[in-house]
């Protein structure tokens, strides 16, 4: 029986057969539902800022250079795991924090009209080469310099 690729046919034989699933069914196990939850729980965590950004209609106090860092940051480390075919459970929580961040980001330009012309290319770049191929290349060469770079290093 397998659900969102958790094994539970190992686990729910054992527990019918009245023992305990071994350590090499419940950990995979376990791993899985923890990585489930955490994509659950990531759908909420940016939620509380965004309201109080629309609420207030102000984005007072706030560094706009952090928020689109953590935009990039969230976009690579999400081509990074695409690019590894990593199971969902393992990097959906990324998927989240992106379009949350993404928002907030939006909204922070929506209230700090008017916006200059370097804002609108760092927008237009980043929509232009985020969803491509580009973003998974840049991400292997990356990886590519930093081996070497552990190879001059020894």
């Amino acid at each position: 029986m397998d659900y969102l690729g958790i094994d539970l046919s190992c686990a729910i034989g054992t527990l019918r057969n009245g023992e305990f699933p071994a350590k090499e069914c419940l950990l995979p196990l376990i791993s899985k539902l923890l990585g489930y939850f955490l994509v659950a729980a990531s759908m909420t965590v940016k939620l509380p800022q965004i309201m109080k950004i629309v609420d207030n209609k102000s984005v007072k106090g706030l560094s706009v250079v952090a928020f689109e860092l953590e935009v990039i940051g969230y976009t690579i480390a999400l081509a990074y795991c695409l690019n590894k075919k990593l199971p969902f459970s393992a990097f959906g929580e990324l998927a989240f924090l992106l379009i949350q961040a993404l928002i907030l980001v939006a909204c922070i330009y929506y209230f700090s009209q008017p916006l200059s012309v370097t804002t609108w290319v760092k927008a237009i770049l980043y929509f232009a080469i985020a969803p491509s191929h580009q973003l998974c290349l840049l991400v292997r060469l990356i990886l590519c310099f930093l081996k070497l770079f552990m190879l001059l290093s020894i």
